[in-house]
C-alpha cells in the first residue's frame, strides 16, 4: 500500500483491488495493443466481444453455474431489480414472499406490491433489524411466485448465514454486498443478483444470474428493458451494456481467481471480521448493533452510544487514513465496511486505532 492511498471502509462504491487498479490503469490508453481505452470502443467490435465472453466465462467458473443459468451485465442498478423481480416472475401465482431484514428487502418489499399480493415472511424491524430470523420463523406460502431476501444487510449489518429451505418455490437472492465472499451452491437459486459496487467492480453494473426457465413469464405491461427474456435472447446488448465495468470486473474475477477463489475469500473474511468483532467485545467503550450469530463478515456496525464520541471517533479515524467509516444515517455510530478488497493489514490497523480510542476516552 503506497503512502498516499487511505484504508477505504466506504459502504459502496468501495475499496477495489490495488493490483486490479494498476493493472487498468496501464490499460487505460492502449487496450492490449487495439491504440484505444476500453472506453473508447465499440460494445459489437471484436475486441470487447472477447472481454464480454470472458468476463461472462470467468465469472461461471468462479461461481461454479450451471449451464442452464445466464449470466446478464445490467445497468439497472441492483434497485432497478426491485421491479424487474415481480414484472418477470410475480405473474404466475400473483403472490410472492418477502423476509424484510433490512433497508434493502424492505425498499424492494414495496416496490413489489404495486405488482401483486405480497406476504412477509419475516419482518425483523421491531428490534432495528438487529438479527437474521432462524428457519422456522419464516413464514412460507407455497402458492407464492418466489421467495425473496437479501443476504447481507450492510446498513444494519446482519448476515445470513444459512440459505432458506423454500421447497419449490424459486428463491430469489439480493447478494449485492457479499457475492464472492464465500461459495454458493447457485442451483438452489432462481435468481442471483448483484450491484457490482461493493465486490465485484465499479458503480455502474449490476450483475443477475437466471435460472433460463423463469424468464419468459413476465406481465404484460413489462417495460422492454426491464424483460429478463429480452435481455437473455440480445445477450445484454439491447443496447450498450456498462462496457468499462464490465473489464474492470473481468480483471477483479481474475484478482479472485489468483487469491483462492470464493473459498479463499470467505477465510479472509472471516479473519478480517474476526478481528474487529474481538476488538469490539472486548471494548468497554463500543458495542455492536448486530446480536452474535447474525453479523455480517462485510459490514460491521458498532457505535459508543454518544452521538458527540461518534463523530470524534469518525473524525480521527479520517486523519489517521481510515476513511468512511460513518454509520448510515438509519443506524447512527460507525460501519466499517470490509469487503474482498480490503488488506488485512487495513484491519489490524483499524483495531489498533480502536484500542487507542478506547483506552483515551
Amino acid at each position: 500500500m503506497t503512502n498516499s492511498r487511505v484504508y477505504n471502509f466506504a459502504a459502496g462504491p468501495s475499496v477495489l483491488p490495488l493490483s486490479v487498479l494498476e493493472r487498468a490503469g496501464s490499460e487505460i490508453t492502449n487496450y492490449r495493443g487495439s491504440g484505444m481505452s476500453v472506453m473508447e470502443m465499440s460494445h459489437r467490435s471484436k475486441v470487447f466481444m472477447d472481454i464480454f465472453q470472458e468476463t461472462r466465462d470467468k465469472l461461471r467458473r468462479l461461481m461454479n453455474i450451471p449451464e442452464d443459468y445466464r449470466i446478464l451485465f445490467l445497468q439497472t442498478g441492483a434497485s432497478g431489480q426491485f421491479s424487474m423481480i415481480p414484472l418477470n416472475l410475480i405473474g404466475k401465482t400473483g403472490k410472492a414472499d418477502y423476509a424484510v431484514t433490512g433497508n434493502f428487502s424492505g425498499l424492494a418489499c414495496k416496490e413489489a406490491k404495486k405488482y401483486g399480493q405480497i406476504s412477509l415472511a419475516c419482518d425483523t424491524g421491531g428490534r432495528n433489524h438487529s438479527y437474521i430470523p432462524r428457519q422456522e420463523e419464516l413464514k412460507l406460502d407455497n402458492e407464492a411466485s418466489y421467495f425473496y431476501y437479501c443476504a447481507n444487510n450492510t446498513i444494519y449489518g446482519t448476515e445470513w448465514d444459512y440459505v432458506p429451505e423454500t421447497g419449490e418455490v424459486p428463491l430469489i437472492c439480493d447478494m449485492s454486498s457479499n457475492i464472492l465472499s464465500m461459495p454458493v451452491d447457485v442451483s438452489r437459486f432462481g435468481i442471483i443478483y448483484a450491484g457490482a459496487q461493493k465486490n465485484m467492480a465499479p458503480a455502474g453494473l449490476t450483475v443477475v444470474i437466471i435460472k433460463d426457465s423463469l424468464a419468459g413469464h413476465e406481465l404484460p405491461f413489462t417495460p422492454l428493458m426491464m424483460n429478463y427474456r429480452t435481455m437473455i435472447d440480445k445477450d445484454s446488448m439491447y443496447n450498450t451494456p456498462p462496457c468499462w465495468c464490465i473489464y474492470m470486473l473481468g480483471l477483479t474475477l481474475d484478482w479472485v481467481a489468483e487469491n483462492g477463489g470464493p473459498e479463499g475469500m470467505e477465510k479472509l473474511k472471516w479473519q478480517r471480521a474476526g478481528m474487529l468483532y474481538d476488538v469490539l467485545d472486548a471494548s468497554r467503550l463500543f458495542t455492536c448493533h448486530a446480536d452474535k450469530g447474525s453479523r455480517s463478515g462485510m459490514n460491521v456496525t458498532f457505535r459508543t452510544g454518544d452521538e458527540e464520541l461518534d463523530a470524534k471517533f469518525v473524525k480521527e479515524a479520517a486523519q489517521a487514513g481510515f476513511v468512511n467509516l460513518k454509520g448510515h444515517r438509519l443506524t447512527g455510530g460507525m460501519r466499517a465496511s470490509i469487503y474482498n478488497a480490503m488488506p488485512v493489514e487495513g484491519v489490524e490497523k483499524l483495531c489498533d486505532f480502536i484500542r487507542a480510542f478506547d483506552k483515551q476516552n
